[in-house]
């Protein structure tokens, strides 16, 4: 099927890249915890000095709602994307969307770990929410009149 669709090949490259920043955001979280010795489990705590480490931690939190905010946005990408690679665009157009996607939510996660200045993670997010945007009104309009 990769082979048959250059398109969804496409997709799947950059679904790919998406889902290894998410582990990395993931990763990211777990360092930060150790770091800062701010754990969500009391057992964990216990295991890393005690109970006195079952904390909450800005940094750590910070982390944790740049991955909820990935989430958020790349799984419903991931189904649109796919949906839409089976639509027929051109590869351009197609690629186009995948790629400002995927930077914006690059942009978007360095925006948050690093605490860029506002509009910055703004910005990121309504730029990803273009392609999405887009894609979904194409399907709409390759599908409507099979509803």
């Amino acid at each position: 099927m990769l082979r048959n669709n250059v398109v969804f090949s496409c997709f799947v490259f950059y679904a790919v890249v998406l889902l290894l920043k998410m582990y990395l955001l993931a990763f990211v979280t777990g360092q930060v915890r150790l770091r800062k010795k701010a754990f969500a489990n009391p057992e964990d705590a216990m295991r890393h000095g005690g109970a006195q480490y079952h904390r909450l931690d800005p940094d750590v939190e910070r982390c944790r709602r740049a991955h909820r905010n990935d989430m958020e946005n790349i799984f419903p990408f991931l189904f649109l994307g796919a949906i839409y690679s089976m639509t027929g665009p051109s590869l351009a157009t197609a690629r186009l969307h995948f790629v400002a996607f995927t930077a914006a939510r690059v942009l978007h996660s360095v925006a948050y770990l690093a605490a860029l200045p506002a509009p910055t993670r703004s910005l990121a997010y309504v730029a990803a929410q273009v392609p999405c945007l887009s894609m979904a009104l194409q399907i709409l309009a390759a599908v409507g009149a099979y509803a």
